[in-house]
């Protein structure tokens, strides 16, 4: 049930669609062996533009083994604007928010963050490695990279964190929290302990806000639990 599309579309209007990805998916650039969502939506509902076929647009980036809201546009007028929103160039008025779940190994480091707070660092990407590095220093070869978070709490194994992406840069969350000497459960990339059975991470997309295309001084908002609610995502939500 959780592989059929349509109990899984969250919001479709005539500019965009938004999915509860799963953990595996690729919203572009699917290689052998990965679902890709782009072809799955352009199938489903046979898009057009201006007469034309048209595969929707991804206009944000949810890495492979990431689940949750996954935002991509039906038309090319519909990507321009949301990818603008994306933009941290934009004004606060007009630009997209995100908001994740993320369960994370216990450790000193996470133990000793404050409750809530900004975390600021200069991210260089290796694209070969498909790997990022987050520096504290800023960096002239690398880009600032900004998020807030909260601690939601904590499991005898795990702490519940959330977190609003203030950039969208390539690994971002991941690399900022492994800087830190905190690991994502699951992501052995950026140095969890061991993999998820599923090869997803426990990092979810909890929330997207952003301005309508058709009418931008409307905002779309949209939540969604975990595509998989195991018994440590339902730890987790009892917390929020």
């Amino acid at each position: 049930m959780e592989n059929d599309l349509d109990n899984r579309v969250l919001f479709i209007s005539d500019d965009v669609i938004v999915v509860n990805k799963i953990a595996g998916e690729a919203m572009e650039g699917a290689v052998r062996g990965m679902v890709d969502v782009p072809a799955l939506l352009y199938e489903r509902f046979g898009l057009k533009d201006k007469g034309e076929d048209f595969v929707p647009v991804a206009v944000h980036r949810l890495d492979v083994p990431v689940s949750g809201c996954a935002l991509f546009a039906r038309n090319t007028g519909a990507a321009g604007f949301l990818g603008k929103a994306f933009s941290r160039t934009t004004d606060q008025g007009g630009r997209a928010e995100k908001v994740y779940w993320a369960v994370v190994e216990l450790s000193p480091s996470f133990s000793g963050l404050p409750a809530a707070g900004e975390l600021v660092h200069w991210i260089q990407s290796d694209m070969k490695k498909n790997k990022s590095t987050a520096c504290a220093a800023a960096n002239p070869c690398g880009k600032e990279a900004v998020l807030r978070y909260r601690i939601l709490g904590k499991g005898k194994n795990y702490g519940f964190m959330e977190l609003d992406l203030i950039t969208g840069r390539h690994h971002q969350i991941r690399a900022q929290l492994a800087a830190l000497n905190i690991h994502i459960k699951g992501d052995i990339k950026y140095g969890a302990k061991r993999t998820e059975k599923d090869g997803g991470i426990r990092l979810h997309a909890r929330s997207l806000c952003f301005p309508d295309p058709a009418a931008p001084e409307h905002r779309v908002r949209i939540t969604a639990d975990p595509p998989r609610m195991d018994n440590l995502w339902k730890d987790f939500a009892a917390g929020a």
